[in-house]
């Protein structure tokens, strides 16, 4: 049967986690806990917290150079999803006719 852990106890290790620089397998162990259940901890918090951030009309604020790289990686998408249809008609084409590219009919 799984061991119960008073909620003080998980909100501690999960800032643990959180500010320290060991990885969570390290901060589990030393705690006496299985990374399973800590990993857990953590990522029912994250959740918990995004849920409460998106009840309360919270929308996350971007720096400078995050809006210039989601700008970048937006354009980025869209370019490779050109480049993706543009592949996509190119293989039916290929497959209708039969005709293959020089270097792959070798």
């Amino acid at each position: 049967m799984a061991r119960r852990f008073p909620r003080e106890f998980r909100v501690r290790a999960i800032e643990l986690v959180r500010i320290s620089d060991r990885p969570l397998s390290q901060v589990a162990r030393e705690l006496g806990i299985s990374n399973s259940a800590l990993y857990r901890w953590v990522a029912e918090d994250d959740f918990a917290k995004e849920q409460a951030e998106k009840a309360a009309g919270v929308v996350p604020v971007l720096d400078a150079d995050e809006q210039a790289e989601l700008v970048r990686l937006r354009r980025e998408v869209r370019r490779l999803e050109t480049e993706n249809e543009i592949l996509k008609r190119a293989a039916a084409y290929f497959a209708k006719e039969n005709v293959l590219p020089k270097h792959l009919s070798d």
